[in-house]
């Protein structure tokens, strides 16, 4: 565009473009065209430029002999110099330039984004600093496309590569103004940092080490790291509270910053300073570790992604468990943790799913271990009428067999007695006592071993019996003291609760009585002797009754007042 650029304010735009001057949106600025008389702008021309020429001298510079001139006899005025140098950087910068840029602080007003940006090295020194804007229709273009692509939002931290003009304005002085962001590098950087501690954590053995550890079986003491008065914190507690109200977990809070300068080291501070407070104080340690935040811009989780709190988290021999709400990113710190909520909803539900789950499975081997015991003491009782039964058939079977054995041998003995006397009917006396004497030792030898046999087994019938005996008392034994003990718990929970009931059903009926006796004694307190003195009287008819109406037919009546009586007579009431 070929013209001649004013040095204007905002409020002149009125005038300057009624005049003819049109506007240049690169260099934001109003020129006068070639070929349209400038003296109207006569006011608004640049340091160097006249009427009459309509040229420039900015961009050889002020040194010409004219200005040299000048500034031997007067000087030369600051918005002049300085107009000059807003035109030297406007001929040298015509475009913009991509740059990369560290955000240091922002401020929108009226729809435009103020920054300011810095460079740093690599000690973290700055070596270079500018105020940038992003006027309110660039903005509104760029950087919705920027956060869409990114998750990130502009705020203090975040790096960005950007494509900037150096502008100089006389009365505002040098900045930046931003055209255009590069999304791909502000992911990269993002994910650039995660990688670097990743890869560093991994080299030193250490990136798997919080994650390996066995998950907790159960819950009962949880130590909660999470921003103070967070919408996360809420809904986490709102579940923790219920929990805690019944006696099954117990929570520790400790709180600290969650982004800006300084957060990571915070947080760290507070998970090693509470677990050590924990060690003093008490003989346990927590099952878990908690850490949680409500959502938020990508940049916002990159305060997490910090070597120190990440190592921490890994050399921590308790198992952490990360609640970092966002969207559509995870931190390196949700990578190295030993479980990985999405939100601190989701923690809690996590936790309250496995003291449940722990519940029905102790509720369960509960049952079983009674029905197994209600099983072995029937068998024991079956096991103990089977042995009895069999021993008594036994022994029932054994007399058997002896009275058999005995009516053989007897019999046995007849028929060679008789078949002796048949085949020797000459063998002497002598012969048959012999016989007679050999049966009678058998026949008392039966004897005697019939009944100890029959001694013996019913010995053993009561040793087995009384055996099974005891056996059943000592399985019946433990099971009712385990019952007992339940049932005793049960009576000290209904005394305990049967206590507050009395107690509250107290103190209400003592609040309801007092209550009670005030206004009684409010009651009591306003009666006819307090109103006298309060400068009123009471009037009453010869009966004593009192006169409320001045159209009673009385007319001869008493007043009361309060150190008296009076008599007094009444008038007509006047038409």
């Amino acid at each position: 565009m070929n013209g001649t650029y004013l040095i204007s304010s905002y409020a002149d735009k009125d005038a300057i473009k009624g005049l003819g001057a049109r506007w240049d949106p690169l260099r934001r600025q109003w020129y006068v065209p070639d070929g349209r008389d400038i003296a109207p702008f006569r006011q608004w021309l640049p340091a160097g430029v006249s009427v009459e020429t309509a040229v420039a001298v900015v961009p050889s510079g002020i040194d010409s002999s004219a200005e040299i001139a000048l500034s031997k006899s007067k000087g030369i005025p600051l918005s002049k110099l300085l107009s000059g140098v807003a035109q030297a950087v406007a001929d040298t910068f015509k475009a913009g330039v991509w740059t990369i840029v560290e955000v240091v602080d922002t401020r929108v007003r009226n729809g435009h984004v103020y920054l300011e940006v810095s460079e740093r090295d690599t000690k973290g020194a700055i070596t270079a600093k500018a105020n940038a804007v992003i006027w309110a229709t660039t903005a509104n273009r760029i950087l919705p496309e920027f956060q869409n692509a990114t998750g990130a939002q502009l705020a203090p931290g975040i790096k960005l590569m950007v494509r900037a003009r150096p502008v100089f304005k006389a009365q505002y002085g040098f900045s930046l103004e931003v055209d255009a962001i590069d999304s791909e590098y502000t992911l990269g950087d993002l994910e650039a940092r995660k990688r670097e501690i990743r890869e560093r954590l991994q080299q030193e053995g250490l990136f798997a080490l919080n994650r390996n550890l066995p998950r907790p079986w159960d819950y009962t003491r949880v130590l909660v790291i999470a921003p103070e008065g967070g919408a996360g914190l809420g809904d986490f507690q709102a579940e923790a509270s219920r929990l805690e109200s019944h006696g099954v977990c117990q929570f520790t809070y400790a709180f600290s910053l969650f982004q800006g300068d300084g957060a990571a080291q915070q947080i760290r501070m507070a998970m090693l300073s509470a677990l050590e407070q924990i060690r003093l104080n008490h003989t346990w340690l927590p099952d878990a570790v908690v850490i949680i935040r409500g959502g938020g811009a990508v940049n916002d989780m990159a305060w997490l992604n910090d070597y120190a709190l990440v190592r921490s988290v890994c050399e921590l021999a308790i198992p952490v468990l990360t609640g970092i709400g966002h969207e559509r990113d995870n931190t390196v710190l949700d990578e190295v943790a030993n479980i990985r909520f999405d939100t601190p909803s989701k923690v809690i539900a996590g936790i309250e799913q496995v003291i449940v789950q722990r519940a029905r499975e102790a509720q369960s081997m509960f049952d079983q271990t009674l029905r197994r015991s209600q099983r072995m003491l029937e068998q024991a009782r079956r096991a103990s009428t089977q042995t009895y039964t069999a021993l008594e058939a036994g022994a029932r079977q054994a007399i058997a067999h002896g009275r058999q054995a005995s009516s053989e041998v007897f019999s046995g003995l007849k028929l060679e007695a008789a078949y002796s006397v048949r085949s020797a009917s000459d063998t002497s006396q002598r012969v048959m006592t012999e016989v007679r004497h050999f049966a009678s030792q058998q026949l008392g030898m039966a004897r005697r071993e019939v009944p100890a046999l029959m001694t013996e087994i019913r010995t053993e019938s009561r040793q087995a019996l009384r055996s099974s005996k005891l056996q059943s008392e000592a399985q019946w034994n433990s099971i009712a003291q385990s019952t007992s003990a339940s049932i005793r718990t049960a009576r000290e929970s209904a005394r305990l609760l049967l206590d507050d009931t009395e107690a509250e059903s107290t103190r209400t009926l003592r609040d309801a009585k007092e209550r009670s006796q005030g206004l009684l004694r409010e009651i009591t307190g306003q009666g006819p002797e307090k109103t006298l003195r309060r400068g009123f009287a009471i009037v009453r008819n010869s009966k004593g009754l009192p006169v409320t109406s001045a159209f009673s037919n009385e007319s001869e009546v008493q007043i009361q007042f309060t150190d008296g009586q009076r008599a007094a007579r009444l008038k007509d009431p006047q038409p």
